[in-house]
């Protein structure tokens, strides 16, 4: 975010607080206000900069209060300077839209609302300022009115209201909801509410009990909305621990209703020569997953890979797709599932629209030259291509785009078919960590828009881990050795390796996972 927008925002908020700035205001209740102010404007900075850049800007924020403050007191002046605020507000939002994305305007508007209900009386103004905020933000109705029931919810006595987008995390059951979604959470001394903006894919939670609130193994405010992101989990000092794959599960389609299933039923595999590659494997997901296999070298990950995805037919046992068999019934199965190998099949010859567009004409049959056309351009755009569309592809040798370019390109051959399950080996290996991050985005979308997503990966980062709504690990004889939630996978196995600290997933301190310590484990000589 830069430094013309963080002023920008300071100012909104310095506004904010000064639409209760009345004459009546004793010194001391200015300074609450202030307080109250600063507390708010350093949370919300806090997720914005490091904590270096945070007493920086909450100065400006300061400064921006003190300017104006009781300059104006009679009506006809206080009516005058609500026009001017309103004029002040367009202006600073008109530049704040230049340069924030939605997500981070939802943000801040959250951080707005919460700012206004901190002495629980909102003023007319106030609603009015908000409501300005709101629709130079482009922010729809319906989304406003959800953010502002979820911020004005009460801790003293929570109003359940039956919505769409919303979901409540309590100890007992809630009856007769038809619109909201409730799941129970045993140890819960209050509910958690959390919201769902589909305009960004985003999630925020409040927890309405009074118990330490812990996000991601760190102690957090339980006085205020936090953004449930990708891969986070959160946990009361008593309650069991909310996964955010979960969470998304409860909130959006239910898997039953994306009507896709996959199942491999006693599986097993063995190479010419006798020797097993595959011991007795069962599995049994719906659509809207994400799973990871991972396993040291030699593990079978490949092999088990392209036996669920048909390329390889199991000794014994059977695959099925919605109770087709794979294996015998291959072509009823055809366009459902795609593969992206670590090989790279791109032509270096070809610009990288051409690559595309050759690739979906050789496998759509019976569309036009230009509904094809479209087709591969909204392809390209929706993978962060379409600007380097003309731009010859080159060899891996002589690099043209780059490296995770090559990537995405090369899983939008296979996205270009629409495949309900998609199957990728390998996909950030040679890649920079910030690619990696990208690719495995994608790949996270693209489960959360309804495909069965199977990736094969080596040494995911911690963000990367988290990603994954289901973790299969293989050991070196094509053992099946954990099935599960993957932060789960860190206590189980330090927990039979009788090692201290077994419950702790992650650093207390930083919220890290370190896969690694997964493999230190099993290769442990017991």
């Amino acid at each position: 975010m830069s430094e013309r927008i963080l002023r920008a925002l300071m100012h909104l908020f310095a506004i904010i607080a000064k639409l209760d700035d009345v004459s009546e205001d004793t010194p001391e209740d200015q300074q609450i206000q202030s307080t109250k102010g600063r507390k708010i404007v350093e949370d919300f900075l806090r997720t914005e900069l490091s904590s270096e850049y945070i007493d920086k800007y909450v100065k400006i924020f300061e400064e921006y209060l003190v300017a104006t403050r009781g300059r104006i007191h009679s009506k006809k002046k206080d009516r005058k300077r609500t026009a001017l605020h309103s004029v002040k507000i367009l202006r600073i939002c008109t530049q704040i839209n230049k340069e924030l994305t939605q997500r981070q305007k939802i943000i801040a508007l959250v951080r707005i609302i919460e700012f206004i209900n901190l002495d629980d009386e909102v003023t007319e103004r106030e609603d009015k300022f908000v409501e300005t905020v709101a629709e130079a933000f482009h922010v729809s109705n319906e989304e406003f009115d959800l953010i502002k029931f979820f911020i004005e919810i009460k801790k003293e006595a929570p109003e359940i209201k039956d919505i769409e987008n919303v979901l409540y995390y309590c100890s007992k059951e809630i009856s007769g909801l038809k619109n909201a979604k409730s799941c129970i959470v045993e140890g819960l001394d209050g509910p958690i509410v959390v919201i769902h903006i589909p305009s960004v894919k985003s999630l925020f939670f409040r927890y309405l009990g009074k118990e330490e609130l812990h996000i991601n193994g760190r102690i957090v405010s339980n006085a205020k909305a936090h953004l449930f992101n990708v891969g986070s989990t959160v946990k009361t000092v008593k309650s069991k621990q909310i996964y955010y794959s979960d969470l998304i599960s409860h909130l959006t389609s239910s898997k039953e209703e994306l009507g896709l299933t996959l199942e491999a039923k006693n599986v097993i595999h063995s190479f010419k020569s006798g020797k097993n590659a595959i011991h007795k494997f069962n599995l049994s997901t719906n659509a809207g997953n994400l799973i990871g296999l991972m396993g040291p070298s030699g593990s079978g990950k490949t092999t088990l890979l392209n036996i669920l995805n048909g390329k390889v037919k199991p000794t014994l046992g059977t695959v099925e797709i919605n109770g087709i068999n794979l294996h015998e019934n291959i072509h009823s199965l055809k366009g459902v599932i795609g593969n992206v190998s670590q090989d790279d099949l791109l032509i270096e010859e070809l610009t990288v629209f051409e690559n595309l567009y050759f690739s979906a004409k050789l496998s759509i049959k019976g569309l036009t030259k230009m509904t094809l056309i479209r087709k591969v351009n909204k392809m390209l755009r929706s993978l962060g291509l379409y600007e380097i569309r003309n731009l010859k592809v080159g060899s891996v040798t002589d690099k043209v785009i780059s490296g995770g370019q090559r990537k995405r390109l090369n899983i939008a051959l296979e996205l270009i078919r629409e495949p309900s399950i998609l199957f990728v080996d390998e996909p950030t290996s040679g890649l920079s960590s910030k690619d990696s991050d990208n690719i495995m985005d994608l790949l996270k979308e693209l489960s959360l828009n309804g495909k069965l997503v199977f990736v094969v990966i080596h040494q995911p980062s911690s963000d990367i881990f988290k990603l994954f709504d289901r973790l299969l690990i293989l050991d070196v004889g094509g053992y099946l050795i954990y099935d599960g939630i993957p932060l789960d996978a860190i206590v189980h196995f330090k927990t039979y390796s009788y090692q201290g600290l077994a419950d702790e997933r992650e650093c207390n301190l930083c919220g890290n996972v370190n896969p690694e310590q997964i493999f230190n484990i099993i290769d442990s000589k017991i």
